[in-house]
């Protein structure tokens, strides 16, 4: 019997199997795509998860390939967020095309063991108990596994999510965005993004010599599907709105995307899971579909790990979905909102824009308070316990000491990190002015305070 089947190869079940692999479970990936997809949905690595590709010693590798962009944009307003204002070590987002995230995710989970079946798909799914039997189909035809427990990865028609029976609640979609990855010969500088009352256009650079232009336009909200984009259309929707085509030629990729609202009403039933689109999706405003979905499969692997080696009940697999699920219910209402910033091609949206936008400008704590939330630093899970330390939940900063490694450094082991300030051994470094009174706490494998403690003498609860 298996231990762990994944349905899905993508950035979030690779992640999710690495991070199995890491505390010795037994994984096997299915994935019906014979070889990766190199037309790249998502591009865009924020913060938060680059924290967490080093907190598994990952993340130089991206660093070294993506390109660094220091800002970002909500809703595609004119003023951008500044994520240099931000508390980590890592203040831009990575733009690197998923086709090569995958390719590095899939390279580690190989590496640590992982079993990746490329065209085999999960067909169905039945909890019987003890184990769930996964219905499966590959090259030689149909067959059966079973596995102590699934997990669906496997995006936004989730067969897993579906055999289930757990409900997908969510809207149909209201606008059509278009996207192309071209050549440009007069690109902008930097992140590029302009409105106006003939629609919204943003670029962003690509690796390899390519541009990637995203937009909408007014004729575009609608709830039928016009097909696939041409690249004369797209150069048409480039010069209404910016007045130039930045010579693009030469397209890659040319797609189109909407704003179709949906989450999970439960991330697990039973022996079966649910991570990234098949438990969320939303309009891929601001490039957080697959840091929200890599955040799923670090807050599950450490617990559905130490569930299957004994090491915790059964139920600390709840806590997933109760974790998990709120910060899904953001990521709907935050690409809800920037979906009617988007459409906003009235007199009165164009004022609502303006206005927001000069907030940002204007207004630091909510520039910042936007960009922490943007960029997942701002995720807290709520302890069990209402008289908990502050820290407790909060993700913890890369907190540096007088002697030994940095925290993300020390987590790379997957297990828990247990800090203890009070005899000196793990003195601090630099001013952290909310850690100053902390005399000991515990840091669990995804980087999230388990708890803290200002005495030193108090008892250290169990992490699960």
């Amino acid at each position: 019997m298996e231990e762990v089947v994944i349905a899905g190869a993508g950035p979030v079940g690779l992640r999710l199997a690495a991070e199995l692999r890491l505390a010795g479970i037994g994984v096997t990936v299915l994935e019906p795509r014979p070889a990766p997809d190199p037309r790249s949905k998502a591009l865009t690595i924020h913060p938060r998860t680059i924290e967490l590709l080093a907190s598994r010693g990952l993340h130089e590798r991206f660093l070294s390939e993506g390109i660094p962009i220091p800002t970002g944009h909500f809703g595609m307003l004119d003023d951008r967020l500044d994520f240099r204002l931000l508390d980590t070590d890592f203040q831009y987002t990575l733009a690197i095309p998923q086709a090569r995230t995958e390719e590095l995710f899939e390279e580690r989970a190989l590496a640590a063991g992982a079993r990746i079946l490329r065209g085999h798909r999960v067909t169905g799914v039945t909890e019987t108990g003890d184990a769930v039997e996964v219905a499966a189909e590959g090259p030689d035809g149909a067959y059966a596994l079973r596995a102590e427990h699934v997990v669906g990865c496997d995006g936004t028609r989730s067969t897993v999510r579906q055999s289930a029976g757990i409900a997908f609640p969510g809207t149909t979609y209201s606008l059509v965005g278009w996207l192309a990855d071209v050549v440009l010969d007069a690109p902008p500088e930097g992140g590029y993004s302009r409105a106006t009352d003939h629609g919204g256009l943003m670029i962003l650079p690509l690796p390899g010599g390519l541009h990637r232009m995203i937009g909408c336009a007014p004729e575009d909200v609608r709830s039928d599907w016009p097909g696939e984009p041409t690249l004369d259309e797209v150069r048409a929707r480039a010069v209404a709105i910016a007045g130039t085509d930045f010579g693009l030629r030469a397209p890659v990729w040319l797609s189109r995307y909407t704003n179709a609202s949906r989450q999970a009403e439960r991330y697990r039933a039973g022996r079966v899971l649910l991570a990234g689109d098949a438990a969320h999706q939303h309009m891929p405003a601001g490039g957080v579909g697959l840091n929200v979905g890599v955040q799923d499969a670090m807050n599950l692997g450490w617990k559905l790990a130490a569930v299957m080696a004994g090491k915790a009940p059964a139920d600390l697999l709840d806590t997933y979905h109760d974790e998990r699920h709120p910060v899904g219910v953001d990521l709907l209402e935050s690409t809800q909102a920037q979906t009617a910033l988007f459409a906003a091609f009235s007199p009165d949206g164009q004022q609502l824009r303006a206005l927001l936008s000069k907030m940002i400008a204007e207004q630091p704590g909510f520039a910042r308070g936007l960009a922490e939330r943007l960029s997942g630093l701002s995720v807290r899970y709520p302890p069990a316990d209402p008289a908990a330390h502050p820290l407790t939940g909060l993700r913890a900063p890369n907190l540096r000491f007088r002697d030994g490694p940095c925290l993300l450094e020390r987590l790379r082991s997957g297990r828990h990190v247990e800090l203890d300030f009070a005899d000196g051994r793990d003195e601090l470094a630099g001013g952290r002015p909310d850690w100053a009174s902390v005399r000991a706490a515990l840091i669990r494998p995804d980087g999230h305070v388990a708890w803290a403690t200002e005495d030193p003498a108090a008892p250290r609860p169990s992490p699960w």
